[in-house]
């Protein structure tokens, strides 16, 4: 891996020394400040001429900042002469507006898209993206990599008694079943039966949880409200222990305080890296670019 080269990103300092560490290549660290203005200074103090560049960043809060930063990189590196350059985006900002759904609305992720294809990015690396299909709005080759079975694996360890995994509809249920396989254990995922006119019940379509260790598992947790409810319901249908895992650890609005005061033990990967960060998506990130 002569000729590879991994410039971390400030989004994702851990992720990226854990990619260029197994790739056993030189991982370059911008340097990185602001204007009094408030606007950004990148500097990357290497020789990127005819070497692959691969660079690593990961756009969640502040989005606008570190898709700036992350711009700047590409722009910069194809400026200094790099053969090819790789942009590891593990949390693709945007990605969940990639469409119109009122008129008159931007299609954001379309947007995005033009952005980093012209400031010098030859092919995109992203994980778990909310809707595979939104990567069609790329001209570039996009790939798009899942946690799912990391999760699994980590879970695995952790030596649960009775697991078994929960989507939170049907659309979630490829997710929980990724999850489940390591671990041996079977999966479902919840659906609403009505029992009279006016009363509705929540449940697994066929497994019965009770004195299970249940795991629900999606690709993103944003405000958390969804797996809180979901949390409720299956510990009304007696679930002994309530874990939630996800490729992407939002959390906005203190949702990750309010999942834990709810009882429920997050795990997440390191595309938002965080405090629930357990499972790297580096070896996913260094296989793809093998």
């Amino acid at each position: 891996m002569k000729t590879l080269i991994v410039i971390g990103g400030s989004a994702s300092p851990k992720l990226s020394a854990r990619v260029s560490r197994l790739l056993r290549c030189r991982l370059v660290r911008p340097e990185l400040k602001r204007f009094p203005d408030g606007e950004l200074y990148v500097r990357i103090k290497a020789d990127l001429r005819r070497r692959h560049v691969v660079v690593v960043q990961s756009t969640p809060a502040p989005q606008n900042d570190n898709l700036m930063e992350l711009l700047l990189l590409l722009h910069t590196s194809s400026e200094l002469g790099a053969r090819k350059i790789t942009a590891v985006v593990p949390y693709l900002a945007y990605a969940r507006q990639d469409k119109r759904f009122k008129p008159g609305e931007a299609v954001s992720l379309r947007t995005v898209a033009r952005l980093v294809e012209s400031a010098g990015a030859d092919e995109l690396i992203t994980v778990d993206i909310h809707e595979e299909h939104s990567l069609d709005d790329f001209t570039i080759p996009a790939r798009n990599l899942t946690a799912m079975p990391l999760l699994g694996q980590y879970l695995k360890r952790l030596r649960l008694k009775r697991p078994v995994v929960i989507g939170g509809d049907q659309g979630s249920e490829p997710r929980a079943k990724m999850v489940a396989q390591p671990l041996g254990a079977p999966y479902d995922y919840l659906v609403k039966h009505r029992i009279t006119p006016t009363r509705v019940v929540t449940k697994p379509k066929k497994l019965d949880v009770r004195g299970h260790e249940a795991i629900i598992a999606d690709d993103i947790i944003s405000t958390g409200g969804t797996v809180i409810e979901a949390a409720r319901i299956l510990k009304r249908q007696g679930a002994a222990r309530i874990y939630a895992v996800c490729t992407h650890g939002v959390f906005a609005h203190n949702a990750l305080k309010r999942l834990q005061r709810a009882g429920i033990t997050v795990v997440s990967t390191d595309t938002i890296e965080g405090p629930t960060s357990r499972v790297s998506v580096a070896p996913l990130v260094a296989q793809a670019l093998a």
